[in-house]
Formats: C-alpha cells, structure tokens, sequence
C-alpha cells in the first residue's frame, strides 16, 4: 500500500516538477521581430532552441515596437504577477535613444524594472544598445549608461544586441534599423552565451 501510495504521489505532483520556467523578453521592435513574421523573431527561434536544450523553461515575449523604457515600465508589474518568471531579459532604451530622451530618464526606469524583476525572484539580462555616430556625444554617453547600470545593480549584460550586424547592412531592412529575418539566428547565437548562465 506503501508503494502504491508513493506512486501515485509522483503522478499528482510530476506535472508541477516539470512546468516550465519562463524567460520573459520585455523589449522593443528589435524584439518584437518588426517587419517579419513573429516566429522568425530572435525570442521565437530562443523558445525553439529551449525545447531541444532547456525544455524546463519556455518564453513569454512581450515586445512592442516603439516601446521606451518608460512604457516597459509601467506593464512590468503586471507582466511578473502573470508570467512569474525565472529570468527577464530587457532589451529596452533604443527608443528612448532615438528620440533623445534624457539619460537619467532612461538610467531610473531601467534601474526600476531590475529591481522589480529581482524583488519578483527573477535573474535579470540586461542588453544595451548603440545610437548612430550622428548622435554626437549623446550617443557615447547613452551606451555607457547601459555598462553603468549593469555594474551598479550587478547583473548579467550583454553590451550591444545588435553587435554582430554592425557591419553587415545587408542583414537590415530598408529602413536601415530594423534586422532582418535573416539576422534572428545570429542575434540569438549572440544572446545565447549572456543568457545561458542564467538558466539554473
């Protein structure tokens, strides 16, 4: 009876050993895959790799195009209250960049999502941007904001996502900014190695 008892425990209590943990993606277009299919996007072939690799943890991504920091913001807490996720890998600020919002603007809104992110139990990666050269000193000053982040909140960074298409224009769309399908595999092999520690 004993045994038959202990059988039937695992049964009960297998599903809920096994549940997948949840990567959730909070970004913007670069994310969000703008201009190609969603499933060709870097966080879809993320969740593909995961069901051969690290079935124990699946993806929730929440990207939108156009989303600042500001806007990433206010739908965290309701994203971890939903997703209870394991880890949280913010891909935001290059929209902020663009429109040259002010730095500590940016610096405080980031600085709150990692500690809302921890306070919920999850492990943060942080992915910084790169702004064009024609941005003059903003652009320098808006990179290193990212590394300043990081270190001072001690979290996991990748510094530029979009590091291995910045010299090859062909893996862009017309507009110059947004990769395409072509460039997920390789932002995903980039993201990869930053993320992987992560999955404990």
């Amino acid at each position: 009876m004993r045994a038959f008892l202990f059988l039937l425990s695992l049964l009960v209590f297998a599903p809920s050993a096994v549940a997948a943990r949840t990567i959730l993606v909070l970004g913007d277009s670069l994310s969000a895959g703008y201009g190609i299919r969603p499933q060709q996007a870097w966080p879809s072939l993320l969740a593909e790799r995961l069901a051969d690799e690290r079935p124990d943890y699946s993806v929730a991504n929440l990207s939108i195009s156009g989303e600042t920091t500001a806007g990433g913001r206010s739908r965290l807490t309701a994203a971890l209250a939903e997703h209870r996720p394991a880890v949280v890998i913010l891909a935001l600020g290059a929209n902020d960049g663009l429109r040259g919002l002010p730095l500590q603007q940016m610096e405080n809104n980031l600085e709150a999502m990692i500690a809302a992110a921890k306070k919920a139990g999850a492990r943060v990666l942080l992915a910084g941007m790169r702004l064009p050269p024609n941005y003059g000193p903003y652009a320098d000053q808006f990179y290193r904001r990212f590394g300043a982040i990081a270190k001072a909140e001690k979290t996991a960074y990748l510094p530029f996502l979009l590091e291995p298409l910045a010299s090859r224009p062909d893996l862009f769309q017309a507009d110059g900014l947004h990769p395409t399908a072509a460039a997920q595999p390789l932002l995903l092999d980039h993201v990869w190695p930053a993320l992987r520690p992560l999955l404990k």
